[in-house]
């Protein structure tokens, strides 16, 4: 039997992490095409869900976009602490988690994750070896295992893949939605901010 998944079926999470110390700022008000990077994945991820859910501990910076904004559970314990926030605070039995500093999030290969999520907890993109944990789908049934992690100082996403369902996409299925694999693509540096730059400006030239 095919289930059939849509929008108010999946939520949506966006950790907005912190300050960068090799950018100087909130990575989440950096602008690419004159657009706050928070406000470019909201609008983006608004297209796959109608709950989107950013996870941070400075609630208030963060009020201006369309998003349910939440504190984060486990202060101070990385992504896998606002992965298991985010669930928390999701009505829906499975979330998308990005971060917010992936510009370049392509709506073709979400949807593809999200056809498959229906029958497991974890759905994440592998290439080669890599695993892109912040930018996968992850069910509410995963938050024990998660919790366990957190309590005992572990903070590594994929230590608890062991106990749940996971299906990875690997490079040749993400390769038919995403060639360049631009999804990955994350802003760490300020060169990283100016390739973001040029990249978007060649993609709106075209």
């Amino acid at each position: 039997m095919t289930h059939e998944r849509n929008s108010s079926q999946l939520g949506a999470v966006v950790l907005a992490g912190g300050r960068s110390s090799r950018l100087g700022q909130d990575k989440a008000f950096l602008k690419v095409n004159g657009q706050f990077l928070m406000e470019r994945i909201v609008d983006q991820l608004t297209q796959l869900s109608d709950e989107v859910i950013i996870v941070t501990n400075e609630a208030s910076k963060y009020e201006q976009f369309e998003a349910v904004v939440v504190g984060d559970a486990y202060p101070g314990k990385g992504a896998l602490g606002g992965i298991y926030s985010g669930l928390m605070a999701s009505t829906r039995s499975h979330c998308l988690v990005v971060a917010c500093d992936m510009p370049f999030l392509n709506l073709s290969l979400l949807r593809y994750m999200q056809g498959l999520a229906s029958d497991y907890d974890v759905v994440i993109p592998r290439i080669g070896k890599l695993t892109e944990a912040l930018h996968a789908i992850y069910s509410r049934d995963c938050r024990p295992f998660i919790a366990d992690l957190l309590e005992a100082g572990e903070l590594r996403i994929v230590n608890f893949f062991s106990y749940v369902r996971v299906r990875y996409v690997d490079r040749d299925e993400v390769s038919i939605f995403d060639p360049e694999h631009l999804s990955f693509f994350n802003i760490n540096m300020p060169e990283d901010l100016a390739d973001a730059r040029r990249i978007d400006a060649q993609a709106g030239a075209s």
